[in-house]
């Protein structure tokens, strides 16, 4: 059983950095609406320099190395995985797609049923 742990931002370093990363985003939009009257060019590239230096900053945070650490191991873990052959992923599918529609005729047949059973036999409405 995995126990998964709650990790906070725990130094006044990292409380900056992460804070420096928000105001850096909002800083871009900020930038994108202001600079609207200088042409889309102007415009976007406030955004994206806002964007792009949030992201640098963040990867330079604690948080950052963490998701890097996170994506490095999900895609190690990724490679371990024993995918099916093309033959047997296809049975699988195909077995998956009757099970859905017996599984629609059951339910079908019971849902008529259970009209006939309730307006027919025990309300007496007759369509």
């Amino acid at each position: 059983m995995a126990t998964s742990e709650v990790q906070t931002v725990g130094t006044t370093g990292e409380k900056i950095r992460l804070a420096l990363v928000a105001v850096l985003v909002i800083a871009g939009l900020a930038a994108y609406y202001m600079l609207s009257a200088q042409g889309v060019w102007v415009q976007w590239g406030g955004l994206l320099v806002g964007v792009v230096a949030a992201v640098v900053v963040f990867f330079t945070a604690e948080s950052g190395r963490q998701l890097v650490a996170f994506g490095r191991d999900a895609v190690r873990e990724t490679k371990k995985v024993v995918w099916p052959e093309r033959k047997e992923a296809l049975q699988i599918t195909l077995y998956v797609f009757a099970f859905v529609v017996v599984m629609a005729l059951f339910l079908w047949l019971t849902d008529k049923t259970l009209e006939w059973v309730f307006y027919d036999l025990i309300l007496g409405w007759k369509k």
